[in-house]
């Protein structure tokens, strides 16, 4: 699947919030979009990769796998620097938009979701920037 410039657009948000939160003290943010986490997957390991997170996060931030599922942590943060998450968050790798998802989203202000990865600051925290 190729991506869309929406979907790397969302992802240098994503690894732009990641980033802070790392800088703030936090764990690694949840990767809950299927759409945008295809993006991430078609990119890490690449040359325009480590161009791209320095460009986003001020560093080449890597790729780690991450199960969980819960409220995902850095929807404020998001908010607060780029406005609401748009659709693309709640779409999987297919292209479908989970319109449920993104109606809870829109009527309580909260994200629940299931992940399976995450970001790692590539110091040694588990994985190197071209993990997957």
């Amino acid at each position: 699947m190729s991506t869309t410039t929406i979907e790397r657009r969302e992802l240098g948000r994503f690894l732009a919030v990641a980033r802070q939160q790392f800088t703030d003290g936090g764990g690694p943010a949840e990767m809950f979009s299927r759409a945008v986490d295809a993006a991430w997957h078609e990119m890490v390991g690449t040359p325009e990769y480590a161009a791209f997170s320095t460009e986003h996060a001020g560093t080449v931030l890597g790729h780690r796998e991450m199960k969980g599922s819960g409220p995902i942590g850095w929807v404020a943060a998001y908010e607060e620097a780029y406005g609401l998450l748009p659709e693309v968050w709640f779409t999987g790798a297919d292209g479908v938009l989970d319109e449920g998802a993104l109606a809870r989203y829109k009527e309580t202000g909260e994200v629940l979701a299931e992940w399976d990865c995450g970001p790692t600051t590539g110091d040694g925290d588990d994985a190197s920037p071209g993990s997957r």
